[in-house]
Parts: structure tokens; sequence; C-alpha cells
């Protein structure tokens, strides 16, 4: 039995390539499925961070952040419901991500990375956005569109993957 205590079944595997000061992300899928990711740094060095966009969550906009590089290989598991982002801290990285589930479009959604409401831990800099991104909701937009997961609903597709 694997550490998250189900089966993590590997649909897709996701590779990006970031310069210094790109952020990428809040991303999250519709749940369920939802998509759980296995997400490390092949080279450089990122700032990876999880948001809890569980509405309901006694955790709901509350975030942790790690820093994963290419020296110490750490990597870091992302369940569903939850949000991801993550911002280059060197010239070049590659990131990878394993995935339960594969890409699909209209059950992708992302919340604006610089949200004030959020405050994520970006460092000083410049930042990039893709436009994708940079047009994405705030979280208090993205809870009045209906986007988010419930806490709820991830519960129940969690207690499913427990059998």
């Amino acid at each position: 039995m694997p550490a998250i205590g189900h089966d993590f079944t590997l649909k897709q595997m996701n590779i990006s390539a970031s310069r210094r000061g790109a952020v990428r992300g809040v991303h999250f899928a519709d749940v369920p499925p939802g998509q759980a990711k296995y997400v490390q740094c092949f080279a450089g060095r990122i700032l990876d961070v999880v948001v809890d966009i569980r509405v309901g969550s006694p955790t709901f906009g509350q975030w942790d952040a790690i820093e994963l590089d290419d020296q110490d290989r750490r990597g870091l598991y992302i369940s569903e419901g939850l949000g991801h982002a993550f911002c280059a801290l060197s010239d070049h990285v590659t990131v990878g991500y394993l995935c339960s589930e594969p890409y699909a479009p209209s059950h992708e959604h992302g919340i604006h990375p610089l949200d004030p409401e959020l405050n994520l831990p970006w460092p000083e800099g410049e930042r990039v956005l893709s436009p994708k991104d940079d047009a994405a909701p705030t979280l208090a937009q993205a809870v009045e569109q209906g986007l988010l997961p419930t806490w709820d609903a991830c519960q129940a597709w969690r207690n499913q993957l427990l059998g």
C-alpha cells in the first residue's frame, strides 16, 4: 500500500521547462475525478506551492510551500482537490509531473497566482505569467463562479479511492 493510503495509477506524465521568475498555476481539476500529481524538479530549483481550494475545508485558502531541486531530488504528492503552483528560482528549470488522470481541458481550471488574498510566498523580482494564468480568476471570483471543488466531494472521492 503506498504512503498515500490508496493506489496511485499513473495515466500521464508531463514535463515543463521554465526560466527564472516564471510562475505557473494555481492549477486544479474538477473533482471527481480530479488530478493527483507527484511533482519533482529534474533540473534547477523551484518554489512549489500547494493551496487548499476545497470549499468547506477547515484550511480553505491556506497554502504550504517547499523548495524542490535537482540536488535533494525530493518529490511532492498533491491530492485531488488541491491547487498547485510553482515559481522557477534558477535560470533554467525542468519539472516533471506524474498524474492520476490525463489532461482534460474542459475540467481544468486556475486561480490567479498573484491573488493578494492568497498572498503566496513568491520571491522578490520579476514574475512571468502565461496569458492563461494571468487571465485566471482570483480565489473569491472562482468561489463566486462555482469553479472550486468542495470539501465534501473531495472526501467522497478519497473514500471511493480507499475502497
